[in-house]
């Protein structure tokens, strides 16, 4: 996956500010999934949904789907720590994301949809309603594997635990 100059300025004027919020500087602290951060997680969400939306011309609007996808995994905890809300964290997470983001940002429904339904099939009732979404809760589970199944050097898989 490689995006042009004109995509990755694209990308970032689509961002704007949110990468560089002290929110989004905790967001690297936490772990996600393996040794990715929460912050390198959502990054890559941002990047292969931008992506994908632009190679298969899906048609999506690129600006609620970028900011969204920065945005669904804003629960601005580690589910790793001991003290963390950990249980059922994958039920939780989005409505908790969806709350702080709300807080913070002024979202579109669609964006707030991106946020709540991330986790769909799991989170059953929070479907995704929009491309926008769909595309988001596609490529978060895309990235999710590849964090958490990561290539050694040689070309072995190695887990990432």
């Amino acid at each position: 996956m490689k995006l042009t100059k004109e995509e990755q300025l694209e990308l970032r004027r689509l961002l704007g500010a949110l990468p560089n919020t002290l929110e989004a500087a905790r967001m690297r602290l936490f772990r996600q999934h393996g040794k990715s951060t929460t912050f390198k997680h959502v990054m890559g969400v941002v990047c292969m949904s931008f992506y994908l939306n632009r190679r298969l011309r899906l048609g999506a609007d690129e600006k609620a789907l970028v900011q969204g996808a920065f945005l669904h995994d804003f629960y601005l905890y580690d589910w790793h720590d001991d003290d963390a809300p950990k249980k059922r964290h994958g039920f939780r997470h989005p409505a908790r994301a969806l709350e702080n983001a709300q807080r913070l940002y002024t979202l579109t429904p669609v964006e707030a949809n991106i946020i709540e339904s991330h986790m769909w099939p799991l989170t059953l009732r929070k479907l995704p309603r929009s491309r926008e979404a769909a595309i988001v809760c596609l490529t978060d589970k895309i990235c999710a594997l590849l964090e958490f199944c990561r290539v050694q050097p040689g070309g072995k898989l190695a887990l990432a635990v």
